[in-house]
């Protein structure tokens, strides 16, 4: 029989064993997953800002707080410090679950969270200061390129060493994407930012004159392809199946939609620079690859939005889904439009419009913006230990403003693009121009306030998840989940 002595020393060491159980690591994940949201709303306070200074030019009111010096700093606070931080969380998090394993790296896992929040904090000093290589997407300066390539080889040693140590034999296909951005933004950022320094604050490129500009291209348009788009399918991939409660509608498409992406995106470059110095192949190889990237991209939305099929009641009552399914729409939008603006005949009209500045942010709040903001609410009741955001209602709120916000602002902006484009290019029967550009800007007015009226729709509903999340989290203690002592 067994003593009670026994069965103490076998309590407390089934209770070592427990101790000793391999956690996932959430703090990380928490950790960026807070800043997400923060950086959310500075970034896209800053867009607001320079909306209404391109309607009410008066409030330019220093030089470094004007337009040219704060929209770099709201294009960088939105992609990589709002965007990205979204990304470490979410993959962070995914590679964990769907590997079944800690992450690796141990202390280079806060170097990543600390490393990128000084790179964010170094940005939104130096550019109202004017401290800049004026490459779009590209613009800091040398010692902080330096940075962020060192910290991205170690977000890439973290994430690609938990693939290496996983428990579960099978990749899931989100990790796919993750792993094809974390290789080309790093190559990417490496290639673009090669320069000549001459002080601590400013460099020049090593490329000159048409050179520099294809490097340039090739790098932001891969960086729209790889970071805005590869990168987010990720978190799509696992977050869109998570919420419908549905495995994936097809995963043979997902995989051939993964390899036809990535395989595409990177000869999409030039044409960005139609009717520009650049050889003229060079530009139809990049509107041509651009057209063919259309088939990978819908099949990526079709495959997301199909994964419903069986299921479409749940989006009448899931605000979270709303936002996941209603990204999805934005993207097959998004990349619809951008293989038509890259035909030589439309980008004619469209170039250097507000057609692009309507194309991007369809892309940037539809797409990037919302699935964030949906896998967002989808993950933090998992780390905090609850079962449900605390106010379903809040979500409905910030869905509907989102929505409403960038359904305004594209429409102002494709209206003004395209209004733009043939004004530019009317001409009076002896061959002058029909309008002078002073002319045209002041038919932009108009699309320019409704353009500010949808971003401050859509920053308003940041202030819905403010409270939301706050709410859900107040009072918790962070959640400890053991790994899984065998794969499923």
């Amino acid at each position: 029989m067994e003593t009670t002595a026994d069965t103490q020393k076998a309590g407390a060491g089934t209770h070592k064993a427990e101790a000793t159980q391999e956690t996932y690591n959430y703090k990380v994940v928490r950790q960026f997953t807070i800043m997400t949201i923060v950086w959310g709303v500075v970034g896209m306070l800053v867009g607001v800002i320079i909306a209404a200074q391109l309607v009410w030019p008066q409030l330019n009111v220093h030089e470094w707080l004007s337009f040219g010096r704060l929209r770099p700093l709201h294009t960088n606070a939105v992609i990589f410090a709002f965007g990205g931080s979204a990304l470490f969380a979410t993959s962070y998090y995914i590679v964990q679950r769907t590997c079944q394993t800690r992450l690796f790296g141990g202390p280079l896992v806060a170097f990543t969270f600390w490393g990128w929040q000084l790179v964010i904090v170094l940005a939104a000093i130096t550019f109202p200061l004017g401290i800049t290589m004026g490459k779009e997407y590209a613009e800091l300066e040398w010692p902080i390129a330096i940075l962020i390539a060192v910290v991205w080889v170690a977000y890439a040693i973290v994430f690609f060493g938990t693939i290496v140590k996983r428990k579960a034999k099978h990749i899931y296909v989100a990790n796919w994407f993750f792993g094809a951005y974390i290789l080309t933004i790093a190559m990417l950022h490496i290639v673009n930012n090669l320069a000549i320094p001459v002080t601590l604050f400013k460099s020049y490129s090593l490329y000159p004159g048409t050179v520099d500009a294809m490097v340039q291209w090739w790098y932001g348009h891969n960086a729209v392809g790889f970071f805005l788009t590869a990168a987010f399918l990720g978190m799509m991939y696992y977050f869109v199946p998570k919420q419908a409660g549905r495995p994936i509608f097809s995963y043979r498409l997902s995989i051939v939609h993964f390899w036809a992406l990535i395989s595409l995106y990177m000869w999409a470059g030039p044409h960005h620079l139609h009717y520009t110095a650049l050889p003229d192949w060079v530009q139809s190889l990049g509107m041509v690859f651009s057209l063919m990237l259309l088939a990978p991209s819908w099949g990526g939305m079709i495959n997301g939005i199909m994964t419903l099929s069986g299921a479409w009641h749940k989006l009448r009552t899931d605000p979270i889904l709303r936002f996941l399914i209603v990204a999805l729409s934005f993207y097959g939008l998004a990349t619809f439009e951008g293989p038509m603006m890259s035909i030589k005949t439309v980008n004619a009209l469209s170039h250097y419009t507000d057609w692009t500045i309507g194309h991007v942010h369809g892309g940037a709040l539809g797409w990037v913006a919302m699935i964030s903001i949906g896998s967002l609410y989808a993950l933090i009741p998992v780390l905090f230990g609850k079962e449900r955001m605390y106010s379903i209602k809040a979500i409905e709120w910030h869905f509907w403003l989102s929505t409403i916000g960038t359904v305004m602002y594209i429409v102002s902006m494709w209206i003004s693009g395209v209004m733009q484009g043939l004004m530019w290019r009317a001409v009076n029967p002896d061959g002058t121009l029909t309008y002078n550009f002073v002319e045209t800007l002041v038919q932009m007015y108009p699309y320019y306030f409704l353009r500010f009226l949808g971003g401050a729709i859509f920053f308003v509903g940041m202030f819905f998840m403010i409270w939301n999340v706050w709410k859900t989290i107040a009072g918790t203690k962070p959640v400890v989940h053991t790994v899984p002592q065998t794969a499923h």
